[in-house]
């Protein structure tokens, strides 16, 4: 079922194989665009009910909808999402940022100014991916920011509405409003606003194929987070890991996406058979078992290799989105991890924990982009302004170097405009 190879028998760029489509989704995402951009709610009325399936009198949440699914939801539920929610802001405030002003001794004074962006449009999956998890960790860092406004869309479902605990993750983590619309015309919505959608500064959030590329294409008009990509795990684990729980977490990717890509590196033969068996023998007991099984035998794999070390050397090379470290001592490790966009540390962290409730973000860079992008954080939702006064005296103590500099460069004009303050001195 799941292919086990030993390191030095496998192409690097196999480790995790990335999905690929042959479906035109450029042409098709851009097409709907410019129709959104033209015809505005009919556009989007049009492509909810032609892609989900239902005829919306309005694409707007009411008041009433969220509160009615507050009554649908236990208060169990309602709990842990407060719970996690608490625990979200803990993690997330300490990279909260102050602006800076420096006053040097000539009279001359740099500075930085920090501010949020004025609003911020969420987008959450439906369907089979529809999370209230996902709109926590979005919209909490963007509150901590203190942007104003956070506009979510999410498609409906065939009935018109939407999953209760998304709404009720929506009221709780601080959203502002909530329109019925997914796929590539909700982010075109967000992107030049509609008579009912208003535009927005940034949108984040995961999404399919066609949301990632509309994403990708609208960029410029507004800024992203990501161009996010189907989920990713990759474990390493020894001879002392438990093969059923390291089996556990593989799936818990595999079921998200037939595309998922769940990997274990193991210096353990041993522990590769056994973790193979436990994959046949949890995954017929699963919900999505037909989802984690095309995943698993598609994308997943176990590899052997020598060493902790060499499976580092590994992980660092692959970048993954989740990266589980299940070994007795894994902190003798961490500072050898360079590129992963999310470390679980341990035969009891699971990658679950993250995603749910630990209060680190899971709104991560797949597909290798760790090498050099982050997980989503409360950065993504400022910007900066820098600023600069000079005193006369100040700007003519370094006047000749400016010019210098500009002529250099054949920008006499930059030159002139320093220089020409002093020609009568």
């Amino acid at each position: 079922m799941i292919k086990i190879y030993n390191y030095n028998e496998i192409n690097q760029d196999e480790i995790i194989r990335r999905s690929k489509t042959d479906i035109d989704v450029g042409s098709i995402v851009s097409d709907i665009i410019s129709d959104v951009r033209s015809r505005g709610d009919k556009a989007l009325f049009d492509y909810t009910e032609r892609f989900d399936k239902v005829k919306l009198k309005a694409l707007e949440v009411t008041q009433s909808e969220i509160d009615n699914a507050f009554s649908l939801c236990s208060d169990e539920l309602i709990n842990a999402l407060k719970e996690a929610k608490h625990n979200i802001i803990e993690y997330h405030k300490n990279q909260l940022k102050d602006g800076f002003c420096v006053r040097k001794e000539n009279g001359a004074v740099l500075g930085q100014k920090v501010l949020p962006l004025k609003s911020v449009g969420i987008y959450v999956p439906g369907g089979t991916a529809s999370y209230p998890s996902s709109v926590l960790m979005n919209a909490i860092p963007a509150k901590l920011a203190g942007v104003p406004e956070i506009i979510m869309v999410t498609p409906p479902s065939k009935d018109g509405g939407i999953k209760p605990s998304v709404l009720c993750a929506a009221r709780i983590a601080g959203v502002d409003r909530i329109f019925k619309i997914g796929g590539a015309q909700a982010v075109a919505a967000l992107t030049f606003g509609t008579e009912s959608v208003p535009k927005v500064f940034k949108i984040i959030g995961p999404g399919n194929i066609f949301v990632s590329e509309a994403k990708r294409q609208v960029f410029g008009q507004v800024d992203i987070d990501m161009i996010a990509g189907p989920s990713e795990i990759l474990i390493i684990a020894d001879e002392g890991s438990n093969p059923a729980y390291v089996a556990a977490d593989m799936l818990s990717q595999a079921e998200h996406d037939k595309l998922a890509s769940s990997v274990l590196v193991t210096t353990s033969k041993n522990l590769a058979q056994e973790v193979s068996n436990e994959l046949e023998r949890q995954l017929p007991i699963l919900d999505r078992s037909e989802i984690a099984r095309e995943s698993i035998e598609n994308y997943g794999k176990i590899i052997i290799v020598s060493s902790i070390e060499e499976a580092i050397e590994v992980a660092n090379e692959l970048a993954p989105e989740h990266l589980e470290i299940c070994v007795d001592k894994p902190f003798d490790y961490l500072d050898k991890i360079e590129n992963a966009a999310s470390v679980f540390l341990g035969n009891n962290t699971p990658e679950a924990l993250g995603d749910y409730f630990a209060g680190t973000n899971h709104t991560l860079p797949t597909g290798g982009t760790a090498k050099f992008s982050s997980p989503l954080s409360v950065d993504d939702f400022i910007k900066k302004i820098q600023y600069t006064y000079y005193t006369h005296d100040a700007l003519h103590a370094v006047s000749d170097k400016i010019a210098l500099l500009a002529f250099e460069e054949g920008l006499g004009a930059h030159a002139k405009s320093t220089l020409i303050r002093f020609e009568n001195e």
